[in-house]
């Protein structure tokens, strides 16, 4: 039975359209994974399906009716609930509260909160919990919050239950508890969307698969039917040949020794054990899918992100980089995923911008003087050819190419020894693209020790002298010298 239908589905927004005539069918009694790179419109059809957006154009069946959806309330009223990577329920509000919100049951005008407590218990018991459920939800492990916010959606009729990363912050226990309810629910005739970066568990929980790229349809798939090299030549836009791309040309010259070396370093939720190292010289490439693991690696090396397990040594020294600002010290540099909430400081001018990491590193005793500022924002302007007329120019007025520019303008400003660089490229046009790749090129020939992860394997292969592969949270490939190439990457990215 079709449960939920969309039909020729669009979103446009200024400049972009978002969804671009998509197509999806949910049936009764199926777990159908949604999935995509950055930027593929799983997000957006999400919130046309729960009403948080009213597409601008196609249509939508719900039960074998036409539906038009004017909020997310209304979606939840005929039955269609979502469940987010983050809990949106009330932390400091019981369980019993939080699974009953806005719709308590009362007797003679007040609060039966005995029954409330009844019911609450009788709910979660079908979800194999037994807990309290009059301790705040807070008291609770992440697992147990998701369990509960699933229970809510269920309880309040859902015939629908769109789960966006449910699994994103829970160790494999925790995720094999989930995948028994979702089973469950499953038997009993409930239509389920997830949405993960994870492949073994979209291999391990779901029927069918639908791949979303660039905002739009590149199929719908039988999950036991479609092999993961397959899957994830979808995903990339990529098609795995029998012969492998040739690679780029190596760089003939010997490497120094290990500059930054990874023991078994893990972040609690985020990172399992990984080891890898950077030599100095070298331009190391982290590939994989989103949520592989390659932006934690990244966070982790640079003190973003605590280590939980394993060793980090730079430069022949143990470190315990509990900040950036240690990182910085120490001779680090990142530039982060995403610029517009973790790089630029929109307000401030170029100038200002590109000054930033310069003076922290000097520490803020120490005041850099408007003329410093400017001879270093001058010089980096004619060198990166940064499109501007002066460098008082607030950064936000810039283009996405020439924001990402500025970024590595601050940080290479700070003559770092090592450069981390998160998707470099990402959010920018052709000529910018293309730019940005012939810096990096530049900067290796240059003798600087790069830590790189892209999305485009491209330019992995262009430029890198050795490529570590992530998979669900862990290093499971390196490939180096002469055998990089594309297809080499892509299937250790899809290897079982």
């Amino acid at each position: 039975m079709m449960l939920l239908s969309l039909t020729k589905v669009e979103k446009c927004y200024p400049g972009v359209k978002a969804l671009d005539g998509v197509d999806f069918q949910l049936r009764s009694g199926e777990i159908h994974a949604l999935l995509g790179e950055n930027g593929a419109g799983k997000s957006t059809l999400v919130k046309v399906m729960t009403g948080a957006l009213e597409g601008d154009g196609g249509s939508m069946r719900y039960l074998g009716e036409p539906l038009k959806l004017k909020s997310t309330a209304h979606a939840q009223s005929v039955g269609i609930s979502t469940v987010y990577q983050e809990v949106n329920l009330l932390p400091n509000l019981s369980v019993a509260q939080n699974l009953h919100l806005g719709r308590e049951p009362r007797k003679f005008g007040l609060i039966d909160w005995k029954r409330i407590y009844r019911q609450s218990r009788e709910v979660l018991q079908r979800f194999a919990l037994d807990i309290d459920v009059t301790r705040p939800l807070s008291s609770y492990s992440v697992a147990v919050q998701q369990l509960v916010a699933i229970a809510r959606g269920v309880d309040m009729s859902a015939r629908v239950l769109v789960l966006d990363e449910p699994t994103a912050s829970l160790d494999a226990g925790e995720v094999e508890q989930l995948f028994g309810v979702l089973r469950e629910l499953k038997a009993r005739g409930i239509g389920i969307v997830f949405i993960t970066h994870f492949l073994d568990q979209v291999y391990a929980v779901s029927d069918r698969i639908t791949v979303l790229r660039n905002g739009q349809l590149v199929g719908e798939f039988e999950t036991a039917s479609l092999p993961r090299a397959a899957l994830v030549g979808h995903m990339l836009g990529k098609e795995l040949q029998a012969q492998a791309h040739r690679s780029a040309q190596r760089r003939e010259r010997e490497l120094g020794e290990p500059l930054l070396e990874l023991d078994q370093v893990a972040v609690r939720g985020s990172l399992q054990p990984t080891s890898l190292n950077v030599k100095r010289g070298e331009a190391v490439g982290l590939a994989g899918l989103l949520g592989s693991g390659r932006s934690e690696v990244c966070r982790a090396v640079f003190g973003v992100d605590r280590k939980t397990a394993g060793k980090l040594r730079f430069k022949r020294r143990d470190r315990h980089f509990r900040r950036p600002a240690e990182a910085i010290a120490a001779g680090l540099a990142l530039c982060p995923e995403d610029r517009k909430t973790s790089g630029i400081i929109g307000p401030l001018s170029i100038r200002e911008n590109i000054a930033l990491a310069v003076q922290a590193r000097r520490g803020w005793w120490r005041p850099m003087s408007r003329a410093e500022q400017q001879q270093l924002a001058d010089r980096f302007i004619a060198e990166l050819q940064i499109a501007t007329p002066d460098a008082d120019k607030p950064i936000e007025q810039l283009s996405g190419g020439n924001q990402q520019k500025v970024i590595l303008a601050r940080w290479l400003a700070t003559e770092p020894e090592l450069l981390v660089l998160d998707e470099p490229t990402r959010g920018v046009d052709i000529g910018a693209h293309a730019e940005i790749l012939k810096l990096i090129k530049k900067l290796c020939s240059e003798g600087m020790s790069l830590l790189v992860t892209s999305s485009e394997l491209e330019e992995l292969v262009a430029f890198s002298d050795r490529v570590a592969v992530m998979r669900d949270r862990g290093k499971v490939a390196e490939i180096e010298g002469e055998d990089i190439s594309e297809n080499k990457i892509m299937q250790a990215i899809a290897q079982a």
